[in-house]
């Protein structure tokens, strides 16, 4: 089951209370984690650390936030979203077969010869993908663009959202666009930041000390929220926030979303290499028992 209905579709919180929201952002979350091991079993390893960690953050968009056609992803009225992080492209797929953009069937061909789901993000093969990501810090940089682009097309209410990890704050581009988006007062443009404090080089605070996050994106000229990126409540919570004053202020927003990565798997959560995870062919059923396990634990 998908967790969007055939054709156009408007951002999806319309006629829902607050509770049926963040149940479906929940529900959602959890098949995407599930599909998520499976397309990592395929190739025995890869960023699945990361597509557990952003479950959450990605199903809000695509369940609650986002204006979309998954029989057109280029539909003129769509809202962008952006994978600035290209390696995070198993749960991005993960995401976008829940939201109908492609068959859930189609996720086990992930980083298969000829398949439409390379390992790394790329526009040119995956519907519903705007930009190749990969070589991190640029994704903002398109994202201000494509907001400024609307805007001058009369197109202001059509949303950009940007999805960055930490460890793109250590690039120079990513300020340089946070200080663009602020000068043309970018209503239309949100961020999402996963703070999940770990890169390839080891924990983000021993690589380039970035902190205090909020008070540097505010010094930039956005408004920011933090919060617990694996809280669905909280999510839905600072996008609404975020939405109730982004047309009075017009400015542009980013909600920076503490993560764990390995999220739901404990036995993923506390492995030491997490970045590009190597998992034993016997981990594969009890990541997804544990994942099971704790979905009944939390009801």
């Amino acid at each position: 089951m998908t967790i969007t209905e055939t054709g156009a579709r408007a951002a999806g919180k319309g006629g829902r209370s607050r509770d049926e929201r963040i149940r479906a952002v929940e529900e959602a979350a959890y098949r995407a984690r599930h599909h998520a091991l499976d397309m990592g079993e395929v190739q025995g390893q890869g960023y699945v650390g990361q597509a557990l960690g952003a479950a959450d953050m990605l199903s809000a968009v695509y369940t609650d936030q986002l204006r979309y056609d998954a029989a057109d992803p280029h539909w003129d009225d769509r809202d962008r979203f952006l994978l600035s992080t290209g390696h995070y492209a198993i749960g991005f797929y993960a995401a976008i077969a829940e939201a109908g953009i492609v068959p859930v069937e189609e996720l086990l061909t992930y980083a298969g010869d000829d398949s439409r789901l390379p390992m790394s993000g790329m526009a040119s093969y995956t519907p519903g993908m705007e930009i190749s990501g990969g070589s991190l810090g640029h994704g903002l940089t398109v994202a201000v663009g494509m907001a400024l682009g609307l805007r001058l097309q009369g197109r202001g209410e059509q949303r950009v959202i940007n999805f960055l990890s930490d460890g793109e704050l250590d690039e120079g581009s990513t300020w340089e666009a946070a200080m663009g988006a602020a000068h043309h007062r970018l209503g239309n443009l949100t961020a999402l930041v996963d703070m999940n404090a770990l890169q390839a080089d080891g924990p983000t605070a021993d690589v380039l000390r970035i902190e205090p996050v909020e008070e540097k994106w505010r010094s930039f000229g956005w408004k920011a929220i933090r919060v617990d990126g694996n809280d669905a409540g909280a999510l839905l919570d600072a996008f609404d926030e975020l939405d109730a004053g982004r047309a009075a202020e017009d400015q542009p927003q980013v909600i920076i979303c503490d993560t764990k990565v390995g999220r739901g798997v404990p036995l993923l959560e506390d492995r030491e290499k997490a970045h590009f995870m190597r998992i034993e062919e016997q981990e594969w059923q009890i990541c997804r028992d544990q994942l099971t396990a704790g979905k009944e634990d939390a009801r």
